[in-house]
């Protein structure tokens, strides 16, 4: 058992060890080994690389997070991480029963009131995933009592490896702070602690649970989102049964904007958490003849796509991404409590009854809870980044977050250029451009180092939720472009910021409520200069000259970027 453990730590150390050593010895205008800088990037990124892989697991999910965080770092190490999304392979069947054995006490036809042998009285499983990623897989089932299910189970090697694993990572991390003179080891436990929490599938269902309340009790999002049930009599540590959804994932564009051929006045299957049609009492009745690797169970359920299967949902893009939005916008301004993980894959799309379409959020395991005054101080920054009010910003980021580069910042979290400011950090990153091109790119990114420093210079007031949060506006930019930029997306998140600041006074007297709602007016008539850039961008992209907003604001990031001595790769924002 320790064996592999050991072995997985020995292999981070050693490799963490070359790495330090390369860097110490070759980051430097004229490297010792290699023609420049961007060699010695390279060489780290693929031992890295490598490194995830070999081990695995945890350390993939760990890949996946700097993966989607590779906007900042050197383009080697954007072109190897975007490799990391890849689904990884799945546990065997009898690692599956044996986990469901150690946490239940029971067998999975005890549990789940299923049957492999065929027994109409009983509920059916597919001992094949459906889905497999670094910790863990997917099973669908149709209990005994008839409730379809997704039942999410933890490779059986996860248990063991993961304080192993996260001791090497808070090693390896402190051993770098040190060496290379960043302050990020203050950030790792916030990190590991996340990364531990999202191995509880107790703890996801209970982010399921109040996520599915805070939207029943939002009526801007209610009949629009969708969070699914999860089961807490089914679900312990290590497994997690939920509501089987039908929908189209997100990164189906066609699945959701072809023409709709499932009848008029309805929806697609399980919209609107409607019962699912029964599993055919022929398939039941299969299974004793069905070899495990190749059970196929599930009912397909795609009549709505006709009798070609061309068809789709029918829906405008538009109205599917500015629910997106404006829900993770109310998750970070009105409730505090983000999914952190808002990549296509956990996203659904249904079309309800009434034409409209229903947002499917899955996979409640990466979430942050952000300190009320965090949150009354974040909508606060976005709002005053929207109407330039520098010396909000200036005081918020130093003043409460201890930020000494708040141009820098601002850019960041608008994932565009914040040219409000007096951009002292960037100005200081430019005035380098003269000098020869390898001596050039060394210093740039030495300077980067110093901007690093700057975010972090006060280690006790930076808010580490911002490090998530900064992972979902990533991800949610993305997944605008991807659907070609069909809404404002700045426009709806300030928007929702500015709301919640409204409301935040709700309780306070009459004079102080009047006055944050006058700002508010005066915010959205400011608002409608973003609409003239948005709408021009969509004249471009009729015309064929761009892409849409979200890819215009991309490229002018990559513009000041490039002369920071960043090089962003096309797509480095897609979910």
């Amino acid at each position: 058992m320790y064996d592999s453990c050991i072995t997985r730590s020995v292999r981070t150390f050693y490799n963490g060890l070359v790495i330090a050593l390369d860097y110490n010895l070759n980051f430097r205008a004229d490297p010792w080994i290699g023609d420049s800088v961007a060699d010695v990037h390279a060489r780290a990124a693929q031992r890295v690389f490598d490194l995830l892989r070999a081990n695995g697991g945890l350390y993939l999910k760990i890949g996946q997070a700097i993966a989607m965080q590779s906007a900042v770092l050197p383009p080697e190490f954007q072109k190897m991480f975007a490799r990391m999304f890849d689904d990884a392979p799945q546990n065997s069947w009898q690692d599956v029963e044996k986990v469901i054995r150690e946490d239940f006490g029971k067998s999975p036809e005890e549990v789940f009131g299923v049957s492999f042998t065929g027994d109409p009285s009983k509920g059916i499983m597919e001992r094949k995933a459906k889905a497999s990623a670094s910790v863990a897989q997917v099973h669908w089932a149709r209990l005994g009592d008839g409730r379809e299910v997704a039942i999410k189970i933890q490779k059986r090697e996860i248990a063991r490896q993961v304080g192993w694993d996260l001791w090497a990572f808070r090693t390896v991390s402190r051993v770098y702070t040190w060496w290379f003179d960043l302050p990020l080891y203050h950030l790792v436990p916030y990190v590991c602690e996340r990364l531990m929490l999202e191995t509880d599938f107790q703890n996801e269902a209970n982010n399921a649970r109040k996520m599915r309340e805070l939207v029943q009790n939002e009526p801007r999002l209610k009949n629009k989102v969708y969070i699914p049930q999860a089961f807490p009599e089914l679900t312990t540590q290590r497994v997690m049964t939920a509501e089987w959804i039908e929908g189209v994932r997100l990164w189906d564009k066609d699945g959701i904007s072809k023409s709709w051929q499932g009848g008029w006045r309805t929806g697609s299957p399980g919209s609107g958490g409607r019962p699912l049609d029964p599993v055919p009492a022929s398939t039941i009745a299969s299974v004793p003849s069905n070899h495990p690797i190749d059970e196929k169970l599930k009912p397909s359920r795609d009549s709505w796509k006709g009798g070609n299967g061309t068809g789709g949902l029918g829906l405008p893009l538009k109205d599917v991404m500015e629910t997106m939005v404006s829900l993770f916008s109310a998750q970070m301004f009105l409730w505090g409590l983000v999914h952190c993980d808002p990549h296509p894959g956990n996203i659904f799309i249904r079309r309800l009854p009434n034409g409209k379409p229903e947002l499917v959020l899955i996979d409640h395991g990466l979430y942050i809870q952000m300190d009320p005054k965090f949150r009354h101080e974040y909508a606060l920054f976005w709002r005053s980044l929207m109407t330039f009010d520098n010396a909000t910003i200036a005081r918020i980021t130093k003043e409460e977050w201890g930020i000494n580069a708040p141009d820098a910042f601002a850019s960041a979290t608008l994932m565009s250029p914040y040219k409000g400011g007096d951009n002292k950090t960037m100005n200081e990153i430019r005035s380098m451009s003269k000098l020869e091109q390898k001596q050039r790119q060394f210093e740039m990114q030495q300077r980067m180092r110093k901007g690093i420093r700057d975010v972090l210079a006060n280690q006790d007031k930076f808010p580490q939720e911002l490090i998530f949060i900064g992972r979902n506006l990533r991800i949610v930019q993305g997944n605008n472009q991807f659907l070609g930029s069909p809404v404002n997306r700045v426009k709806i998140t300030g928007t929702w910021a500015s709301r919640a600041l409204v409301d935040s006074e709700r309780h306070a007297d009459l004079a102080s409520r009047w006055r944050e709602y006058g700002r508010h007016v005066l915010f959205r008539t400011v608002l409608l200069s973003t609409d003239f850039v948005f709408w021009w961008s969509k004249v471009r992209q009729f015309l064929g000259w761009g892409k849409g907003m979200d890819d215009d604001i991309e490229v002018e990031m990559r513009k000041m970027a490039s002369g920071m001595g960043v090089e962003l790769q096309h797509g480095v924002f897609e979910g």
